[in-house]
């Protein structure tokens, strides 16, 4: 994937650019605007890789708007989606995992605003900056959290089960309310969906195709709409 524009420092924007972002949210004026006059902001089109897997964590990054897909390579070569990140959340902390090297693929799922740091600054944060250690540890502890519930839905759960606490999983972390329910609130597509569930693009389709004649969701130009997440949630739990 292309590299795209050369990263540019940042004007100097207005410190609320991160006082509500929570490893930022017990500092103080001066010390955000530090932060801000260090880090080098980038758009990123939907598809675009911020980061690879196996690179060497050369910056870490704060996503400011839209989400990523952060996607594994198997040891057989296949594409896994671990997980989607929000805005508002660090990314790319291979330092806080004891890592010089990035752990997994981040790829922008909707055109998304970052701001990144180079990886040499990082011990400086922990140090100087109160509280962002501890909400960096936290954001650590909830992808691992999701994780390992994803293996146990996978050893345990079927397909089904699988897809349905997928979608809701979805609709908690990016959904918006639309007039016919909840959408997703960026584009994904079967195959993400399939990826995400460990299972193949004709069940995911048998699957959706199935909900939608039923009216509980809405599937179209990569968007899709949970129209009764009750049932959903019956589904989910077998």
């Amino acid at each position: 994937m292309a590299d795209g524009p050369v990263r540019k420092t940042l004007p100097r924007l207005d410190e609320s650019l991160l006082t509500h972002l929570t490893p930022f949210s017990r500092l103080e004026g001066r010390q955000i605007r530090t932060i801000l006059d260090l880090a080098s902001s980038r758009r990123y089109d939907a598809g675009t890789a911020i980061f690879e897997e196996g690179h060497p964590a050369d910056r870490f990054y704060m996503l400011l708007d839209g989400y990523v897909r952060v996607i594994r390579i198997t040891a057989n070569g296949e594409q896994v989606t671990a997980l989607y990140i929000p805005s508002g959340e660090l990314l790319g902390i291979a330092r806080a995992i004891g890592r010089d090297s990035y752990p997994a693929t981040a790829v922008a799922a909707s055109e998304s605003l970052a701001l990144s740091w180079p990886m040499a600054l990082w011990d400086a944060f922990v140090r100087g900056y109160d509280g962002f250690a501890t909400e960096t540890h936290k954001t650590v502890g909830r992808r691992v959290d999701e994780l390992h519930e994803r293996v146990t839905e996978m050893a345990t759960q079927q397909v089904e089960q699988r897809v349905a606490n997928a979608l809701l999983r979805l609709i908690s972390q990016t959904g918006r309310k639309v007039e016919t329910g909840i959408e997703i609130d960026f584009p994904i597509t079967r195959q993400d969906l399939a990826e995400l569930t460990a299972t193949t693009l004709h069940t995911v389709s048998r699957l959706l195709s199935a909900w939608e004649r039923r009216g509980l969701i809405e599937s179209k130009r990569k968007r899709i709409t949970v129209r009764e997440p009750h049932a959903l949630v019956v589904l989910a739990q077998g």
